[in-house]
């Protein structure tokens, strides 16, 4: 028991370090070497704050491309546009481009769609869920809202 206690209170402390650690090093990293720049740290909103399960999917959108209006039960989505660019749109706050390098943040049970707008690029991005109930469904299909 007292083994277990004294290995559990080395890897607490170690967890406690490691991010410190992990700042200083790529702060001070060389040239040529990676580089871990923040894209986004938000709150969750509408899941009281829980997580279950974190879902992550390579979006590819061919050029004229677009999910239905749809939303995601108790999940928050990101979309992290990797090439190209998309057109998001959330109801309540109208439609915005998202282009490489920009995040969308679309809050859980909020119709929305995503579409690529473009006649000749192919759209890439990471999606995000954080699913605050794995026994919701993950997508539910939409009316476009009136």
């Amino acid at each position: 028991m007292m083994l277990v206690r004294r290995r559990f209170l080395h890897l607490a402390g170690a967890a406690l370090a490691l991010p410190a650690a992990t700042r200083m090093a790529l702060a001070q990293a060389a040239p040529g070497t990676p580089k871990l720049t923040l894209l986004l740290k938000a709150d969750l909103q509408g899941q009281d704050q829980k997580v279950q399960e974190t879902v992550v999917n390579l979006l590819e959108m061919a050029p004229g491309v677009g999910a239905p209006w749809h939303m995601h039960p108790g999940a928050q989505e990101i979309i992290f546009v990797l090439d190209g660019d998309l057109a998001v749109e959330v109801e309540g706050q109208g439609t915005k481009k998202v282009s490489a390098g920009e995040i969308a943040l679309i809050p859980a049970e909020i119709p929305h769609l995503a579409r690529n707008d473009s006649t000749n690029v192919m759209a890439r991005a990471l999606v995000t869920h954080s699913r605050a109930d794995k026994d919701k469904p993950f997508f539910v299909v939409l009316k476009r809202p009136t």
